[in-house]
C-alpha cells in the first residue's frame, strides 16, 4: 500500500468525540484516522450527514463551509493524537485558505464519506509551551477531488492563553456579557442553504456594511461557551456578505482566503464591510470582506462565489 492510498478498516483508528472539540451530540463529523509511513501525513475520514440544518437546509448540495468545519475538527484531532497537544490547550486559527470543487458537493453522491489527507509542514514548539502549526489539506469524496486548504493555527497552554486574554479569559463570564443578537439580514440567507436564525449579519443604513450578528444560543456556532467569537462565524459572515452582494438567489463560495488578526470580543459590536463585487463572467463574483472592532481590523477574507443563477450585469 502506498502512503497516499485509502487505509483498510483494520488500520483506521477511532476518533473520540472530545478530540473534535465538539460537545453537542451528532455535531462531530469524524469517523476515523490513520498515519502515513512518512511520519508527517495523516488521513482523516469524515462522514457527512445526509441532511444538516446549517449546511444543506432545502438544497441538493452541501455548503462549502461544511468542508471548513470538517477541517477544523480534523486539525483539532491531529493536534492531540499526532502532535501531543493536550486537550486543555486552546486552539485558534491564524489563517485559512481553501478552494472547493462545487460539483463534488452534491447530496445525491453515492456516499457521504470524505477523506482528508493532511500534511503538517510546520510544527514549532515555543519555549513557554505554545505550538505553532501549518497544515496542507487535500480532500476527496468517493475518490474524486473535493477541495484543498492551507491552515496556520496555534495551540496555547492555559497559563499563556489566560495571560493573553486577561479579563476575557473566563469563557462563561465572557458569554454572559455578549451583546444580544440584532435583526437578521434577509439578503444573507444563501438561497435556501440557511435560515434567518443562522444569519450572522444585521442590516445597517449603509451600503456594503453590516453589524456582525452573534447569537451565542446558536449551537452550530457556539456548541460550548466561548470567550471570543469563533473564526467559523467570520467565514460564515464572509460567505453571507458575498451572497448578499451577488444579486443571485443562490451562491457557492468556491474560494476563501481568510486572516484572523485579533480576538473578537462578544461584548462590543463588530462591523463587517465588503468591497464592491467584481464580476468574472456571468456566474462568478468576488469581494473583499473585513471585520473591525474598536476601530481595529480583526478579520479579512477574499471570497469568490459561483452564482447558481445568472448574475445581473
Amino acid at each position: 500500500m502506498t502512503t497516499g492510498s485509502i487505509a483498510t478498516l483494520d488500520s483506521v483508528r477511532h476518533v473520540p468525540a472530545a478530540f473534535t472539540r465538539k460537545t453537542v451530540p451528532g455535531h462531530a463529523l469524524l469517523s476515523g484516522w490513520r498515519s502515513h509511513a512518512d511520519g508527517v501525513s495523516h488521513t482523516v475520514i469524515a462522514r457527512w450527514p445526509e441532511h444538516h440544518p446549517l449546511y444543506t437546509s432545502h438544497t441538493d448540495h452541501y455548503h462549502p463551509l461544511l468542508f471548513s468545519e470538517t477541517i477544523r475538527q480534523a486539525l483539532a484531532l491531529l493536534s492531540h493524537v499526532a502532535h501531543g497537544v493536550p486537550l486543555d490547550f486552546r486552539l485558534g486559527w491564524d489563517s485559512y485558505d481553501s478552494a472547493v470543487v462545487p460539483a463534488a458537493l452534491s447530496t445525491h453522491a453515492p456516499t457521504s464519506d470524505v477523506h482528508l489527507t493532511i500534511t503538517h509542514t510546520e510544527v514549532v514548539r515555543r519555549r513557554l509551551g505554545s505550538t505553532h502549526l501549518a497544515a496542507q489539506v487535500t480532500a476527496t469524496r468517493d475518490g474524486e477531488p473535493l477541495g484543498i486548504a492551507r491552515v496556520r493555527y496555534t495551540a496555547h497552554p492555559p497559563a499563556i492563553y489566560d495571560r493573553l486574554r486577561g479579563a476575557y479569559a473566563d469563557a462563561r463570564a465572557a458569554s454572559a456579557r455578549a451583546l444580544p443578537p440584532g435583526p437578521a439580514l434577509d439578503e444573507a440567507v444563501r438561497g435556501g442553504q440557511t435560515s434567518l436564525e443562522n444569519a450572522v449579519l444585521s442590516p445597517l443604513a449603509e451600503p456594503h456594511r453590516w453589524q456582525l450578528r452573534v447569537d451565542t444560543g446558536n449551537r452550530f456556532f457556539f456548541d460550548h461557551a466561548h470567550d471570543h467569537i469563533p473564526g467559523l462565524v467570520f467565514l460564515e459572515a464572509a460567505a453571507q456578505a458575498a451572497h448578499a452582494l451577488s444579486g443571485s438567489p443562490r451562491t457557492v463560495p468556491m474560494e476563501l482566503d481568510a486572516r484572523f488578526l485579533r480576538y473578537v470580543e462578544l461584548d462590543a459590536p463588530c462591523w463587517v464591510e465588503a468591497t464592491a463585487p467584481r464580476r468574472g463572467g456571468s456566474d462568478v463574483v468576488s469581494t473583499e470582506v473585513t471585520g473591525r472592532q474598536h476601530g481595529k481590523e480583526v478579520f479579512s477574507a477574499r471570497v469568490t462565489v459561483k452564482a447558481c443563477a445568472p448574475v445581473p450585469a
